[in-house]
């Protein structure tokens, strides 16, 4: 059966439980941003918490293809990733990333499992570079004098491009932007993202560091480039793997793989982009 046929005939997904989804991401940001500002420490607490619940997420999917990440040097690595970006900058967290990735392949063909070791090792690869190693990048911008403001910026953004997006493509979404990917995403679901994230740019860069407007644009066009592909990517990994969402953590919103999808590739982009124009 082509692949037409099948989406012609599955049912169609059950939306968001809105009012769940709503309570549980404004409790989550509110939780994100007390630890932000009461302390650089306790969000980084957060992140490492986020980072390695990400990874047992992912780690329970890939058992789905019979795929067995090492989790146990993931998570250590994970923590020496994000607490070296944190204490010593890029080039620990480059340093630390490889470190972690030979740790995995060394775990992995020691262990005597009596599985392939070469794709359980290149999944673990995989996996360290999709969550500790972007997740890293915050890192990077926490670190700034001005950290919080930069982080909670990035957050913001992220959540601009997401709202956007959802609230514009429930209401006029008509032109499908990736079909076979993911079908609920549409283009005017693209331009809502586009606007409220340029809006929120503009105003968060003026607001936290007196920047020009067009840095906040540029901020925002990167967020929704990268945040688009991050949830593609994503919904392309659950597409193989045949699963709806990537775990169960956070009601209403699925698992919380689900939530940092967009997050961990925008990082980069943000912290490229206020290194480049807003130095701290």
């Amino acid at each position: 059966m082509s692949q037409t046929a099948i989406a012609a005939t599955r049912t169609p997904r059950p939306g968001r439980d809105l009012p769940v989804a709503i309570v549980v991401g404004v409790a989550m940001l509110v939780a994100v941003v007390a630890s932000l500002f009461i302390r650089k420490e306790a969000f980084a607490v957060v992140a490492v918490l986020a980072v390695s619940a990400g990874l047992w997420e992912l780690a329970q999917a890939f058992t789905r293809r019979n795929i067995h990440l090492p989790l146990l040097p993931l998570l250590v690595g994970s923590i020496g990733i994000l607490v070296s970006a944190y204490t010593a900058g890029p080039e620990a967290l480059f340093v630390a990333f490889m470190l972690t990735v030979g740790g995995v392949v060394v775990w992995r063909v020691l262990d005597g499992s009596g599985q392939p070791a070469l794709r359980d090792a290149t999944a673990g690869a995989f996996a360290a570079a999709y969550l500790p190693f972007l997740g890293g990048f915050v890192m990077l911008l926490l670190a700034e004098p001005d950290g919080a403001s930069r982080v909670m910026l990035f957050i913001l953004l992220c959540v601009a491009s997401d709202v956007g997006g959802y609230t514009v493509g429930v209401l006029l979404g008509r032109h499908p932007l990736a079909p076979s990917v993911s079908p609920k995403k549409t283009w005017e679901g693209l331009a809502g993202s586009l606007i409220l994230a340029c809006v929120v740019g503009v105003v968060g860069v003026q607001l936290a560091f007196g920047g020009e407007p067009l840095v906040g644009v540029i901020l925002g066009l990167a967020t929704v480039v990268t945040a688009t592909l991050g949830d593609l990517a994503e919904s392309m990994l659950k597409r193989d793997l045949e699963l709806k969402d990537m775990g169960r953590l956070v009601p209403g919103h699925g698992g919380l793989l689900d939530r940092l999808d967009s997050l961990v590739l925008t990082a980069p982009a943000v912290y490229v982009v206020l290194t480049v124009f807003q130095p701290a």
